[in-house]
């Protein structure tokens, strides 16, 4: 289950970021700043290139690598109040996977028998209808999910009143995704489309914004929309230099394998990993998780549950520089994380020895470092903005009503869902995370889909920064 944890690139001598920079690295570098007209897949694929180059045969400068990410990719704040109408801004390039999502069914189109399908799997079936909201209900799910689930699309109809289109989707609320690729090699004709708040390489599941961005009332923590100007505050409270020059994760490590391994990475008598491990009893409450008060590290560790965990958002919105252990599941907007762009990957199959070596380098590149949680908290700040997702719930209801083969309608067992705001912190909570009025701003504008060059292109770049982040472990122990 989902837990609830909580500068400068020039280099210099003895930088794990090497000074030199070969005539090839800096033609190419100069050449994608310098032209901005030139495609992304073409900035992605050279780069890729240069860097397959040199992976194995020297360090190459990483901080030539991204720079082209640091400004580029980086959305400006958008106000929604002052926005222009008329002249909607670029999504940010996570919208792209969208369309791979739904890529299972372009040539198919759904049918209402895949959609009956997806039933096997489904805690409810949500109709829109007319902008009016209708459920059936299948199976108990494990706290609020559903309900703030429900409540944000909702809040989307409210804030995009007669733009959300006719629809028939399944939900589901389990942390694993459910539609596993390898139940259909030989007929993807009858996939069924279900919608869930994580995916993996493995499954076909249409991904959606966790429950957490309208509140977790169970763990404390409050709307997206009002723990991340908490958050944003409690980041400057303390300075990155200032801040304790360790590894910081708190959460249930009782939740999947990589938690409970990396319980082991706790400093002892016997080695120092650089790592601070806090484990959180659940059964004990959550009156000491203010997520606004953690950010008192120079590094912050992501490491999954069972599956995704709701968690990355915050960690990366602290300024620390992130590390991120192998994760094998992604949410709607980490496939827009770079490596060693936005943060530091770290080994799953070394967790302790790969943390003690990222924190030894950021506290020896302490530009670097920083620059790096600087740009992680930017990702946060400005391409996660609570306008943004309900921009991406928006696109993937609109895709995905495109492929529709029948008319929806409401069905005999559906009930309307009403803006109803129940009591405690449920009531709290659905106050904070009100949309207020409609939107006086277009919705963001999102690019075509990758096509099969770029795509592939883009997973090489990343598993190539990756792997040379390995290299570099590889090398100091030899």
């Amino acid at each position: 289950m989902a837990d609830i944890t909580g500068g400068g690139g020039g280099g210099e001598c003895g930088s794990a970021f090497p000074a030199g920079v070969s005539r090839k690295q800096a033609y190419f570098s100069g050449m994608l700043m310098k032209n901005p007209g030139i495609p992304i897949f073409l900035s992605v694929f050279l780069v890729t290139l240069f860097v397959t180059a040199d992976i194995f045969t020297r360090w190459v400068d990483v901080s030539s690598v991204t720079a082209q990410f640091r400004q580029k990719d980086i959305l400006p704040f958008r106000n929604s109040e002052t926005t222009n109408n008329s002249t909607p801004e670029s999504c940010p390039e996570y919208f792209r996977w969208i369309h791979e999502d739904l890529k299972p069914w372009k040539h198919t189109g759904i049918t209402s028998e895949m959609v009956k399908k997806a039933r096997e799997k489904a805690h409810f079936r949500l109709i829109i209808i007319d902008g009016r909201l209708y459920m059936e209900k299948y199976g108990y799910v494990f706290q609020t999910r559903d309900v703030f689930t429900i409540w944000g699309i909702l809040q989307l109809l409210e804030l995009y009143p007669g733009k959300v289109p006719d629809l028939d989707l399944m939900f589901t609320c389990h942390d694993w995704p459910l539609v596993r690729k390898s139940s259909y090699h030989d007929n993807t004709s009858v996939i069924p489309p279900l919608f869930h708040y994580c995916g993996d390489d493995l499954t076909y599941d249409i991904i959606f914004p966790d429950w957490s961005f309208w509140g977790w009332p169970e763990v404390n923590i409050s709307p997206w929309v009002k723990l991340s100007k908490e958050l944003e505050q409690g980041n400057q409270r303390q300075k990155w230099m200032e801040r304790e020059p360790f590894a910081y994760w708190k959460g249930n490590t009782r939740t999947g394998r990589a938690r409970k391994d990396l319980a082991k990475c706790n400093s002892n008598d016997k080695h120092e990993w650089n790592a601070r491990i806090h484990h959180l009893d659940w059964g004990k409450g959550f009156n000491n998780t203010d997520l606004a008060s953690q950010c008192t590290h120079r590094y912050k560790i992501y490491v999954e549950g069972n599956t995704w965990s709701v968690s990355e958002k915050y960690i990366l919105a602290c300024d620390s520089m992130s590390l991120v252990v192998t994760p094998h599941y992604y949410d709607f907007f980490s496939r827009g994380l770079i490596p060693t762009v936005h943060y530091w990957p770290i080994n799953e199959k070394n967790k302790c020895s790969s943390i003690k070596f990222a924190v030894d380098w950021g506290n020896k590149n302490t530009d670097k470092a920083q620059e790096i949680g600087r740009r992680g908290s930017e990702f946060v700040k400005k391409e996660l903005q609570m306008n943004l997702v309900y921009d991406y719930m928006l696109h993937l209801l609109t895709e995905y009503s495109k492929l529709f083969k029948y008319r929806p309608v409401i069905t005999k067992n559906a009930v309307e869902v009403c803006s109803c705001l129940g009591k405690d912190m449920v009531k709290e909570y659905k106050e904070l995370s009100k949309v207020k009025a409609p939107s006086q701003a277009s919705p963001c504008t999102m690019h075509p889909p990758y096509d099969d060059h770029q795509l592939q292109a883009l997973q090489n770049l990343k598993l190539n920064l990756t792997k040379q982040v390995e290299f570099w472990e590889a090398a100091r122990h030899d």
